[in-house]
């Protein structure tokens, strides 16, 4: 009946797993509670849970993203912490509760951390951007959000239900094979990774779509802002990259569950088909989470520096290059492998090459800041701190580029530095920056600066404590993945690298204490007039938070920096002369259905429940097919009813204008025109 779920899945079999389950279940009961307690529950349902509104969903995409950051990096801080006191000792964690950790702390932050960070804020920002009203299809929106979150529930469970990978975030085979690895978490990790694979694969395609045929009259491919082009960019590499990883997980799924032998040493199979397959996702991926960092970085330098982006056109070609030539490079990710010398040659240089186009990017964001009136914004020092670090990072990458120098350090904590420093700087600094950055617009009050400022710092001083030792560990031999070593001399640098994530901890702490310290000082933080940074894109002519039609009439674009050419000609906030019905669809809860039959789907196939596997496959075509035949998915916003929303904006910019000329200082100091006082 339950297949292979037992009492023996309950994780008594050490304090700390348990541990960890008890606060799992504990602190989900508590949400439970707290939002049953404040009767919510019809509240999130209505607005929140079934809804298709591309900016609600982008939120809830950043909220899982936190909510899984502070997950994985439990697991950050148990490794660093181990590893600190493993010397001549077991430290406290058991050799296959490490190994569960570092598996579940790559497969969280690469997975279910960064991608819905990068989506959400897509999700928010480029509708906006490019004057559309909604994505292309608001109702696969939904499917990819719950898809999601219904593969980042797996792991969530694998915590309380059995136990998680030991075979690394990778699962290279032998060892993610049955053979090596008999138990479900291999399993878990397969179908957390499928089902929210297949969310990723429909973003990218739906933002194709959006981007190619929702812009607004006059915006051509080379007036779209730049945090648009790093959306296109990589939804396009969503698209063609994600398929692989499915193809490559679905194989392994039939070696492990049908005995087949894709991956296996005999009966025909090719280990060196998965690493194939998988990094030709996984490069691939480093970009899809790096580009729309980028894009954050354009557009917070030209905005805090008051001028348009320096090399445009340059900027754009960079991040086209870029993705054309992430499909090149993945095979630098086995150079140990035993490919032929000609082989690494080739992507060794590949992988030099694909450096050009990021410095293009660098130079260009440098010369926006020459002769800038730089704001230094907390979004700025994000920034800032990226480039500093990231090009750090970049020159080590040079050095792993050369097969010689790779085939010593590949598998030492050089790499492992390396690793970080281009996804901590180079995305995460961008998602924070971003956050910051277009918060008032999702939320409509500013974050407080002071508490942005001391995260910052701490994330960034902790960065270069708890990575820079491990290059001078790597260059000292010592492996990735070590649970304990027995060699003195690395441990002052191991506890270094403990007291760098201990500080990176802090600025997480101090991240949620800027949320609510924000929260309650909102009615002082008010962005009444959409604009707090004086922007230059069309997203800060909208409200904040914007209406659900974003636009009441789509503007006209005649220039890059769309917004700021408007508010130059004096026609930003000018009114329409009449206002027309808008069509706009109709919440659902097909979306959330698809999504938890999706997750009680990959439990049933990870503990060969079949009877429930079948059910919840059947239930999920019922859920589409009802959904196909719904002809009641849009409803009509009234032409009067838009014109009380547009009037309530004016009157609150009217509001904003008053204020300014009153005396009160803003951040951008820019009055608005007077013909809305």
């Amino acid at each position: 009946m339950l297949g292979r779920l037992t009492i023996d899945a309950l994780p008594l079999y050490s304090w700390i797993a348990f541990g960890g389950a008890l606060v799992t279940v504990g602190g989900a009961l508590a949400v439970m509670a707290g939002i049953t307690w404040f009767g919510l529950w019809r509240y999130l349902w209505n607005e929140w849970l079934t809804s298709v509104d591309h900016k609600r969903i982008g939120i809830m995409y950043v909220t899982l993203a936190m909510i899984m950051l502070m997950r994985g990096f439990v697991d950050a801080m148990m490794m660093r912490s181990q590893q600190a006191i493993a010397l001549n000792s077991d430290g406290y964690l058991p050799p296959e509760h490490f190994d569960q950790i570092f598996s579940s702390h790559g497969t969280i932050m690469i997975f279910f951390m960064a991608m819905p960070f990068l989506t959400g804020l897509i999700n928010i920002v480029v509708p906006q951007q490019i004057g559309a009203r909604d994505v292309a299809f608001p109702f696969m929106n939904s499917v990819s959000l719950w898809l999601t979150t219904a593969g980042a529930g797996l792991v969530m469970v694998s915590l309380v239900i059995g136990k998680f990978s030991t075979a690394g975030w990778t699962g290279y085979p032998p060892f993610s094979g049955s053979e090596y690895s008999p138990g479900v978490g291999v399993d878990y990790w397969l179908w957390a990774i499928l089902i929210s694979g297949i969310g990723s694969t429909l973003t990218g395609i739906n933002f194709i779509v959006t981007i190619f045929k929702q812009r607004a009259p006059g915006m051509t491919f080379m007036r779209m802002p730049l945090f648009t082009w790093t959306a296109l960019c990589s939804s396009v590499l969503m698209t063609f990259a994600f398929p692989a990883l499915t193809v490559v997980c679905a194989m392994l799924v039939l070696d492990r569950t049908l005995g087949m032998h894709f991956f296996t040493n005999g009966d025909g199979g090719n280990m060196m088909n998965y690493p194939n397959l998988f990094w030709l996702w996984g490069h691939p991926e480093v970009y899809i989470l790096i580009l729309p960092a980028f894009g954050v970085y354009s557009e917070v330098v030209a905005t805090f520096c008051g001028k348009r982006l320096f090399g445009y056109t340059s900027l754009v070609l960079a991040t086209a290059s870029i993705a054309i030539l992430s499909f090149t490079v993945w095979l630098h990710h086995f150079f140990t492998m035993g490919a032929s010398a000609n082989v690494n040659a080739f992507f060794g240089i590949a992988t030099m090459i694909i450096a050009v186009p990021t410095g293009v990017k660098v130079f260009d964001w440098l010369l926006t800041m020459f002769r800038g009136r730089i704001i230094f914004h907390s979004s700025m020092l994000w920034t800032l701190g990226f480039i500093v670090t990231f090009v750090i990072g970049g020159m080590t990458g040079v050095l792993l580029a050369l097969p010689p120098a790779d085939y010593l350090m590949h598998n030492t904590t050089f790499l492992v530095a390396h690793f970080h420093n281009m996804l901590i700087p180079g995305a995460l600094f961008g998602y924070f920056a971003g956050y910051m950055y277009w918060f008032p617009k999702a939320f409509g009050f500013t974050l407080n600066e002071r508490w942005g400022v001391r995260a910052f710092w701490c994330w960034l001083i902790g960065f270069y404590l708890a990575f820079m030792p491990l290059y001078a560990l790597g260059f000292m031999g010592m492996p990735r993945r070590l649970e304990h070593y027995n060699i003195t001399a690395w441990q002052p640098y191991l506890v270094v690298a403990a007291l760098g994530a201990l500080l990176i901890l802090v600025g997480i702490g101090f991240l949620v204490v800027q949320f609510v310290v924000s929260v309650q000082e909102r009615q002082q933080a008010l962005d009444l007039s959409g604009d707090p940074w004086n922007g230059r894109t069309l997203e800060w002519l909208t409200s904040s938070p914007p209406a659900p039609y974003n636009f009441a009439v789509l503007p006209e674009v005649r220039d890059i920096d769309a917004f700021h050419a408007m508010k130059a000609g004096g026609v930003a906030y000018r009114r329409p002369d009449r206002y027309h019905d808008i069509y706009m669809p109709r919440n659902t809860s097909a979306g959330l259905m698809l999504g938890v039959l999706a997750g009680l789907l990959g439990f049933a196939m990870v503990w060969y429940i079949w009877w429930m596997a079948v059910a919840s496959g059947l239930c999920m075509w019922a859920v589409i097919i009802a959904r196909v035949y719904d002809d009641d998915a849009e409803y009509c916003l009234p032409a009067s009813e838009v014109e009380e929303i547009e009037a309530r904006r004016y009157q609150a910019l009217a509001s904003s204008a008053r204020t300014q000329t009153a005396g009160e200082a803003t951040f951008s100091n820019q009055p608005l025109p007077e013909s809305l006082t």
